[in-house]
């Protein structure tokens, strides 16, 4: 697995790609946001990406956003970062952050935690339109269903597409702005019902409860998280 760490500061660059390598990961160290976002535009690839938030070009933050826009959202991100506000934490989830680490760096948490998300990620395990299983959901994204214990449940097509994203990134918390842009590409007003609605209607069609499984857990203040069981 290959990881690219973003960290301006030489010693914890060294902590985390030391860290890192120590436990069987190809570690990339980066100290510009805008050499991270260059390697990217040129495809070079990675499994996991770990960012600093305040850098000397361009925040993290900056480099978050550039990701989701030009890469999507299967491309796991981390910030590893001083910022220690609850207000970060939810910007920083709100970008499209899959996890928020809060230094002094702990390489024990740090390796827990990406390992963790590379497990989430299922990285090379699952092309686009490879069928697979969760809980107890057979999806198919060729064929544009999803099955519990064998039954083919019938869902509009943005239910479906919420969804197949939910059951791709088991674990993971998806803020209200990350769902809107992933499904409808575009951001839905707080006043509007659009996703709460969507939501209501995935959990109850699909059964999204513990006795199969799974719980669609939410949190008012950070979003929403698939959870297996």
């Amino acid at each position: 697995m290959k990881i690219a760490s973003l960290e301006d500061d030489a010693a914890q660059g060294q902590l985390i790609q030391n860290t890192l390598v120590d436990n069987g990961y190809e570690c990339a160290l980066y100290t510009q946001g805008r050499d991270l976002i260059a390697a990217l535009s040129k495809s070079v690839t990675f499994d996991l990406i770990v960012l600093d938030w305040e850098m000397p070009d361009i925040s993290g933050l900056d480099v978050l956003h550039w990701i989701r826009t030009n890469k999507g959202y299967t491309l796991p991100v981390m910030f590893l970062t001083s910022r220690t506000t609850e207000a970060d934490l939810v910007t920083g989830l709100r970008a499209g952050a899959d996890d928020y680490m809060i230094k002094p760096i702990r390489p024990a948490e740090l390796v827990a935690r990406v390992s963790a998300l590379l497990r989430r990620s299922n990285v090379g395990l699952v092309t686009e339109q490879d069928a697979f299983t969760c809980a107890g959901y057979q999806i198919d994204p060729a064929a544009g269903t999803i099955a519990l214990n064998g039954n083919i449940v019938e869902l509009a097509p943005k239910e479906y597409e919420l969804a197949l994203l939910f059951f791709r990134n088991p674990g993971r918390l998806f803020s209200r702005d990350v769902l809107s842009m992933s499904v409808w590409n575009r951001d839905i007003p707080a006043t509007s019902r659009t996703l709460d609605t969507h939501l209501s209607n995935i959990r109850r069609k699909l059964a999204l409860h513990p006795e199969n499984g799974v719980r669609l857990h939410a949190s008012y203040a950070l979003g929403y998280r698939l959870e297996l069981l």
